[in-house]
């Protein structure tokens, strides 16, 4: 995919969760939206190199919008939103093996019987795939990296989602999309959320798939990345 254009600046602060605070290169303090509704942990240090785009639509509050973060682990993306476009896209060009024999994509498909969408059904005649997407950008150590970075009952409603769907014969498959290239390695969040890592570890019992990919970007363009490893531990 092809981003918008970057502007380079410096962190001031996060806060109140979707703002951000940065000095452009010309000095200028600038408030942008931040699009990631997790902590944030390691990707929100003050001082660090971030990348941000201007929106063209008046009616936003704020034009701006941080997008990348250089950490001291890697760049990571924020903007949440990416990873399911990076997987739509990857789903749509055949990219994720394990689901290239669906040629029909369809996003935002409401939760059979319950609450919610899922981000995705890959389907081919009767055969059919719930999909689910997490962005990761918790760095744990070395390059391994987790998810959630805080408590999050919705994503455990989607694991328990994605059971049902099995149960009923659909495939689900939760797709773990690592937005910090510093990663190689994904596990649950075990530690930030018990409850989250318990629910997927019964998901995977029952059948629902867990994939990882990480993501390649120039700062230009951006696009679903290698296979990663991915463990409940």
């Amino acid at each position: 995919m092809t981003l918008p254009e970057l502007f380079e600046g410096v962190l001031v602060r996060r806060y109140k969760r979707f703002l951000a605070d940065v000095i452009t290169k010309d000095g200028e303090q600038l408030t942008v939206h931040c699009p990631n509704t997790g902590s944030m942990t390691g990707c929100a240090v003050p001082d660090s190199r971030i990348y941000y785009s201007i929106s063209d639509n008046a009616k936003r509050k704020y034009a701006g919008t941080l997008e990348f973060v250089d950490s001291e682990h890697g760049l990571v993306s924020v903007n949440t939103a990416r990873a399911n476009a990076l997987v739509g896209e990857g789903l749509i060009k055949r990219w994720i093996k394990e689901l290239k024999a669906y040629p029909e994509i369809k996003p935002e498909i409401k939760i059979p019987e319950g609450d919610g969408r899922f981000d995705f059904l890959a389907s081919h005649g009767e055969r059919r795939a719930y999909i689910e997407v997490k962005s990761v950008t918790f760095h744990i150590e070395g390059t391994q990296g987790a998810f959630p970075d805080s408590v999050s009952e919705r994503a455990r409603k989607h694991v328990n989602a994605l059971i049902r769907r099995v149960e009923a014969g659909d495939r689900g498959v939760l797709i773990f999309c690592a937005q910090h290239t510093g990663l190689a390695r994904v596990r649950p969040a075990h530690e930030i959320d018990p409850l989250y890592a318990a629910a997927l570890e019964q998901a995977i019992n029952k059948g629902v798939e867990v994939l990882a990919y990480g993501c390649v970007t120039d700062l230009k363009t951006m696009r679903l990345g290698a296979q990663l490893e991915f463990s409940l531990n």
